[in-house]
């Protein structure tokens, strides 16, 4: 335990981040004196921004926005089939948006600021290192050294980018998520590198915009979700614009007097080299944790071997009894912002507040932004299969048409309901997952359910609101057991 009271602050929170932000707003809610430490390092290209992390400035929010933006521009397409005389092909204006999206990220980074000061939280605009096991140095921008102490700390600086180590002119010529939203031009032609959800839902707006936009697949689309559904995800991104490259590794980059650049690649499936001119290329092949710059071996803080990010126990804690961690730097938790936020408030109340709650990482509903929503809380149909047994789960599922798609006739291919379940006599729901319009809307009710442990007996007494997609969950009858068409037809 620290010397409690022998240090400057009851607590020192190293990142600004979402969870960061909650844990050090929670502790001085209950009275403590607490500083909070952010700085944003800037990208490869220069990219910087202010207070909030990833979630704020380069991920969540300005992501949702430019989704929502390209999904406008399909509501435009549909517009006529329901009497409104709009021009479907409409240009759209990147640098309209992007300044839009940009300024409202910069009130949200001001609200944060505002949120510490009415709180007393002390902000730190540097970069902190341990010193010794209480004591974190920083220096600010004129070069001043700055020594704070606290009796608890906690590590929540999150992950930035990956670049490739083995893909010459990767870190030259290529941008990534810290980039794209705070261009002032439009990206033009553009790879995106990688099947992660930040690629899939950058390369889906990118079309969406009317951009010429790839994505470069190594293996299989959004590792760790539910593969028959992530196929699905790229089956109608495919079909409505976004083209694929599968079976690919990137070999160079090069920039061309046009200031245009030259991609080389590796197409295994076809066993040769390819090459195509965009005009940028984004890396979206993973994170890494901001966990070098910390210091953490001067104070014996346990890291991974392989992914460098802090072990840490149920009660977010490391190695080292008074330091804590939460948020993406800790190990085998989800990268999510709410997640994030709810273990740095329940972590505060701990600390402060006499509290024993631990968080629960189990049962966490998410959503990936594609151009057709992908929303999931709980296991996937393969690990479902792989704890219970093919014979131990239940799979209900259905296709069906959203009536908002019916009069502007629009492709409802992928639009596909699944639920997991145990093969029981109330056949517990073990996870959910819906491809189609507003899926994390739908995916969040329902997770509450399934996070108390509903069934599908439960489920099926439930009465949907109609016409909705949602009632689609409510109405599950057909199991893959069965072999049955799993098509939807009529009310």
């Amino acid at each position: 335990m620290p010397f409690v009271g022998s240090n400057e602050y009851d607590l020192l929170v190293i990142g600004g981040g979402s969870g960061g932000l909650a844990c050090a707003k929670e502790a001085a809610d209950h009275g403590k004196k607490v500083a909070i430490m952010d700085y944003v390092v800037p990208s490869p290209r220069g990219t910087s921004w202010g207070l909030g992390g990833t979630c704020v400035n380069v991920g969540c929010i300005p992501k949702k926005l430019m989704h929502h933006a390209a999904l406008l521009g399909g509501a435009l397409e549909d517009a006529h089939h329901y009497g409104w005389d709009v021009a479907p092909s409409a240009p759209h204006n990147w640098q309209q948006m992007a300044t839009a999206v940009q300024n409202h990220v910069k009130s949200l980074n001001w609200g944060h600021r505002v949120q510490l000061q009415e709180r007393n939280v002390k902000y730190f605009n540097i970069q902190g290192s341990f010193v010794d096991d209480h004591t974190v140095r920083g220096f600010t921008k004129a070069g001043k050294e700055t020594l704070v102490t606290a009796d608890y700390i906690v590590l929540a600086t999150g992950g930035r980018p990956r670049y490739p180590d083995d893909v010459e002119g990767a870190m030259e010529y290529g941008i990534t998520s810290d980039d794209l939203f705070w261009l002032k031009e439009s990206p033009g032609k553009t790879l995106v590198v990688g099947a992660s959800y930040v690629s899939l839902e950058c390369a889906g707006f990118l079309t969406g915009f009317g951009l010429d936009a790839t994505v470069m697949m190594r293996s299989i689309p959004l590792r760790g979700f539910d593969q028959q559904m992530a196929l699905l995800v790229t089956d109608y991104m495919e079909s409505h614009g976004t083209k694929f490259l599968k079976h690919c590794t990137m070999k160079k980059l090069e920039k061309l007097e046009n200031k245009r650049l030259q991609v080389t690649w590796h197409n295994h499936k076809a066993g040769r080299e390819e090459t195509d001119i965009f005009d940028t290329v984004m890396w979206a092949i993973g994170r890494v944790p901001e966990t070098r710059r910390l210091n953490l071996e001067k104070v014996g803080v346990t890291l991974h071997p392989d992914s460098q990010k802090i072990l840490v126990d149920a009660s977010e804690a490391t190695s080292v009894a008074h330091i804590y961690a939460i948020g993406d730097i800790t190990e085998g938790r989800p990268e999510l912002t709410p997640t994030a936020i709810m273990a740095g408030k329940l972590l505060a109340r701990r600390l402060f507040g006499r509290s024993t709650e631990l968080m629960d990482y189990d049962n966490v509903a998410t959503t990936v932004f594609t151009p057709l929503e992908y929303g999931c809380v709980g296991l996937s149909e393969e690990e479902a299969e792989r704890r219970y047994g093919q014979e131990g789960i239940e799979v209900y599922h259905a296709y069906y048409k959203p009536l908002e798609f019916t009069v502007a006739e629009k492709d409802s291919s992928q639009c596909y309901i699944k639920m997991v379940c145990l093969r029981g006599r109330d056949q517990r729901i073990l996870g959910l997952h819906f491809l189609g319009p507003n899926a994390g809307e739908v995916i969040q009710g329902f997770s509450l359910g399934i996070k108390c442990g509903a069934t599908y007996s439960q489920m099926k007494r439930t009465v949907g609101i109609h016409p909705t997609s949602a009632e689609e969950v409510t109405k599950l009858w057909i199991t893959k057991r069965s072999g049955l068409p799993a098509t939807v037809t009529g009310c």
